[in-house]
């Protein structure tokens, strides 16, 4: 059962479960700390899931918060446990954006605006390893080589029979006009792009320049949404050196108004085909 288990979700409800006994007992994060003498940080980042939770940590947080209900603790410590397992992308040596693998392994749906390249998820072989070497001129064959395994096994959840990933991408015109690689790696890509957007789970819609200004100028974004009830929502802001996770409902919220007016703005589905087509055509040239 345990190789089944994903680590960052598995944390992320842990964290939220022992945030949640903490509000119940009246207590703030630094006074848990002091009572721990542990730093205020630790007690934060063990309830974001974003820092790997002991055993130990579950069982002097239950005490502070006097969990008497024996079932609750157990239950915890096996959640900790199972925290504590390795992710699929473990295998593959320190990922930087590894949390982030760790949510889209188990979201029920995915929401993306992308204003400069192809999404990962649909990209080819040759357009991410064209892509990785641009964007990281200092990296490695073998890093890079490593980066394009993890991304083509990401992919995995958009072919998957059973419950694929349900993913809708907003791309701008940009995305299809910058030449990563070379014209016939964008045309490839272009016609693969097209291929996945007919899938009944996948939607790809273009905006174009003529659109003008728009709510995306502040750059990518993910909204990424799961089917247990129990875990919220998740806004995922990519950066150079660290990324950004935005959990509160109205920071989601804000978003998520913004991915409509996007997608109110953007081509329809027959029409960013079309359009995609079209620009894959003039690389053919």
């Amino acid at each position: 059962m345990a190789s089944n288990v994903n680590p960052t979700v598995r944390r992320r409800r842990l964290g939220q479960e022992l945030r949640r006994l903490r509000e119940l007992k009246g207590m703030t994060a630094e006074e848990v700390a002091e009572r721990l003498l542990v730093s205020q940080s630790k007690i934060s980042r063990l309830e974001n899931g974003r820092r790997s939770i002991s055993q130990r940590d579950v069982r002097d947080l239950c005490g502070v918060y006097e969990v008497e209900d024996q079932r609750i603790v157990d239950s915890l410590m096996e959640m900790a446990r199972d925290s504590r397992q390795q992710g699929w992308w473990h295998a593959f040596g320190d990922i930087p954006y590894s949390v982030y693998i760790g949510l889209e392994t188990d979201a029920e749906s995915l929401r993306v605006y992308e204003p400069q390249l192809v999404t990962g998820l649909l990209q080819t072989r040759a357009y991410a390893e064209a892509l990785v070497q641009g964007a990281l001129p200092e990296t490695s064959t073998a890093d890079i080589d490593k980066r394009v395994q993890v991304r083509l096994r990401r992919q995995e959840r958009i072919t998957a029979e059973n419950n694929p990933l349900r993913l809708w991408v907003v791309l701008d015109e940009a995305a299809l006009c910058r030449v990563v690689g070379s014209a016939l790696v964008m045309r490839e890509q272009l016609e693969y792009l097209i291929e996945m957007s007919q899938l009944p789970h996948v939607t790809v819609q273009v905006l174009p320049f003529e659109v003008g200004a728009h709510p995306g100028l502040n750059g990518q974004y993910a909204i990424l949404e799961f089917a247990d009830a129990a875990d919220s929502s998740v806004v995922y802001l990519e950066g150079v050196t660290s990324d950004l996770y935005l959990e509160k409902a109205q920071d989601v919220q804000k978003y998520a108004v913004m991915y409509e007016h996007l997608r109110a703005q953007s081509l329809n589905v027959d029409q960013s085909r079309q359009f995609i087509s079209d620009v894959a055509k003039e690389y053919a040239r």
